[in-house]
């Protein structure tokens, strides 16, 4: 390798809520380092995944879905995703062809149009709308009617993009392609991270992001965006892990729910979290949760502050 030719930077993935960001961010890294669910505003911090290539090294972050704030959290939410689009070398755009194109993707191109950052454009889930996807070359799927009606809509809402490029996260589909361009884009210098990092975040974020991610997959109504999560005690042995974490509701009818009946579904938040713990720090781990309730924590700055680990990112607001 050519040490003058590599290059270093960083890319923020942007896009409406639950779009594909997280999904992509952890194909790139190979490890799921960011939390998936269906539901809106999973992601609420911005989470750096490392991608090393022979010539570079790509710091992608995952980013909030762009969206109108209803309470404090959602205003810091936000905050943390209109950060995400300055300081950086590349904004990348998701959009859902699956989905297609609504107010809140004209949303994200009027926050992105207040930037000169570069832009480009991913058209996510094409395997929807070309079954034989595997079969075709890239000439061939920029020629689909239904991809390129979806093209000159993005050209109505947005032309000063870069690039568009088509993918399928499930079918690996563009990827390599992205990533090559991405690295077009990035400046000469040296790697931000070692070689080992995969992500800027630490292990006690990603416990408490794992923690809340059972409990978005196992709840439904309002519990998924009342959850905080608030890590009381973490100890390395080195070979183990030993925590101690609070779920943190905002209404006393939410606590029975997130415990079950005779502790059925904390019990189940727990056996999938600490599966998921072991398998990515490769460590055996001890885990105890706790439900507590805290009124409207959501409104609350301290709180905000301390059951979504938004303090670096809030600091300064």
């Amino acid at each position: 390798m050519n040490n003058s030719d590599y290059r270093s930077g960083i890319v923020s993935l942007i896009g409406k809520p639950n779009v594909g960001k997280s999904s992509l961010l952890n194909f790139l890294v190979g490890e799921k380092i960011a939390i998936v669910s269906d539901k809106i505003q999973t992601t609420r911090n911005r989470i750096g995944g490392i991608v090393n290539k022979n010539n570079a090294q790509i710091v992608f972050y995952d980013t909030p879905g762009i969206h109108k704030p209803l309470h404090k959290l959602g205003k810091y939410i936000l905050q943390v995703a209109m950060n995400a689009l300055n300081g950086v070398d590349l904004l990348t755009v998701i959009l859902d062809i699956e989905d297609g194109i609504f107010q809140s993707d004209k949303l994200v191109f009027n926050h992105i149009s207040k930037s000169t950052t570069p832009v480009i454009i991913l058209i996510n889930k094409i395997d929807t709308v070309l079954k034989n996807l595997n079969e075709l070359n890239e000439e061939e799927v920029f020629k689909n009617e239904v991809i390129q009606n979806f093209i000159r809509k993005i050209n109505e809402l947005f032309p000063a993009y870069e690039k568009i490029i088509p993918i399928s996260v499930t079918k690996s589909y563009g990827i390599e392609s992205y990533l090559n361009t991405v690295i077009e884009f990035l400046p000469k210098g040296h790697p931000l991270f070692s070689e080992e990092a995969i992500t800027d975040r630490s292990i006690k974020f990603m416990i408490s992001e794992i923690i809340r991610e059972k409990i978005l997959f196992l709840t439904n109504e309002e519990i998924p965006h009342s959850v905080g999560i608030y890590i009381q005690k973490f100890q390395d042995e080195h070979d183990s892990f030993d925590i101690m974490a609070d779920i943190i509701v905002e209404r006393k009818s939410q606590k029975p729910i997130v415990i079950g009946k005779k502790g059925s579904m904390i019990g189940k938040i727990r056996k999938l979290a600490k599966k998921d713990m072991e398998y990515l720090f490769d460590v055996k781990v001890k885990l105890e949760l706790f439900v507590k309730i805290k009124e409207n924590w959501r409104q609350n700055d301290k709180f905000i502050r301390e059951y979504t680990n938004l303090v670096d990112e809030i600091k300064n607001l």
